[in-house]
């Protein structure tokens, strides 16, 4: 190479560049990956990192991507092979960090993940735990740990996010769930429509409509278990959050609870399917006129447990499905004069239908 370039200087060849300036840069070394693009060297600062146009390109292929070379620094032209940018900064990280071997913060990231449901865009800052004297209080506790420069808007939300994440994890519902939840209540927050609710209440009425697009209806007793807000006042917020939204949910059928309550009660697969069965075929023939879904289906288990040998009380029913044991015997009632007609043809009886109990 060196033999190759004391050639090049005795070459009586006219160059398009000042001939100072070229024997100049043969003295500082080669700066191109092949010999043909050696005339073509320029200072890329100076022909293409102007005022009127801050771009670095190589003069002979202007169209060509170039490569960065990270461990010499240097942004080549890979037609020609020219050098057309030396010491380039690299912006990455001085270290390396193996975040699935560690639960601990990677020092690679500026500010939280990027929260698509915040507006800040997670660049907030927090003012961590000082370890002066004029850090903590007169009763010793810290007075800046952990304060994060965030809008209210934002701090509201999140702190909603984290108690839909909490009353979802109670009653083991899915991620699916959760982010529906969470991209309801964004929406009613800032239309600003439910002016007066409390948040809570609000993101319970957002967790049970949530769960009814979903296909995984709950009963609002069950909500109101997990969440602090009465039942009353999430059936207040779930209606205006409807309005609101110009949005609707799909009815509740008795088929939506079957399978949980029957599960939560151990109850066997027949069992359960005659329950489905029931229930159906009550609803089919106008059995149970203005009763709600929920008792139905609690009377449909009750009358197909009595008939099989996994017999259970309305009480145990009745604190799984979520009603009273009132309740229950109203809706057995109505559906027991046609007891004989509500169960599936295949059902294996232990207990003949004239034995069933009259309520």
């Amino acid at each position: 190479m060196t033999e190759l370039f004391r050639s090049v200087r005795q070459l009586p060849i006219s160059l398009d560049v000042d001939s100072v300036a070229f024997m100049n840069a043969l003295d500082k070394g080669p700066r191109c990956l092949n010999g043909g693009a050696m005339f073509g060297w320029h200072s890329a600062q100076e022909m293409f990192c102007g005022d009127s146009l801050p771009k670095v390109q190589c003069p002979n292929h202007p169209d060509a991507i170039l490569v960065e070379d990270y461990r010499a620094g240097d942004m080549i032209c890979p037609e020609c092979g020219l050098v057309v940018g030396d010491r380039v900064i690299d912006v990455g990280s001085e270290w390396r960090t193996f975040t699935n071997e560690k639960a601990t913060n990677d020092p690679s990231r500026v500010g939280d993940a990027q929260n698509p449901l915040l507006n800040g865009g997670d660049l907030t800052t927090m003012i961590s735990k000082g370890t002066g004297a004029a850090s903590f209080d007169e009763f010793g506790n810290s007075k800046y740990q952990n304060r994060r420069t965030m809008s209210s808007s934002d701090r509201a939300m999140l702190n909603a996010f984290k108690e839909i994440t909490t009353m979802a994890d109670r009653i083991n519902l899915p991620r699916n769930i959760i982010d529906r939840t969470n991209n309801l209540f964004k929406q009613v927050y800032e239309q600003k429509s439910l002016k007066g609710r409390s948040n809570d209440a609000i993101a319970s009425a957002c967790l049970y409509i949530a769960c009814r697009q979903e296909g995984v209806p709950r009963t609002f007793k069950e909500i109101c278990a997990v969440s602090r807000i009465s039942k009353k006042e999430i059936g207040r917020c779930f209606k205006l959050i409807l309005k609101a939204l110009e949005t609707s949910v799909d009815l509740i059928t008795t088929g939506d609870f079957m399978s949980r309550f029957c599960s939560n009660l151990g109850l066997p697969k027949q069992v359960q399917m005659a329950a489905t069965y029931i229930a159906r075929k009550a609803v089919e023939l106008d059995l149970v006129p203005g009763r709600s879904p929920i008792s139905v289906a609690a009377a449909a288990i009750y009358m197909a447990s009595q008939a099989s040998a996994e017999k259970k009380t309305q009480k145990e029913i009745g604190d799984i499905a979520g009603v009273a044991d009132v309740t229950i015997r109203q809706s057995y009632r109505l559906i027991y004069p046609r007891a004989a007609d509500l169960f599936p043809p295949d059902f294996k009886f232990d207990t003949p239908v004239d034995k069933l109990p009259q309520l």
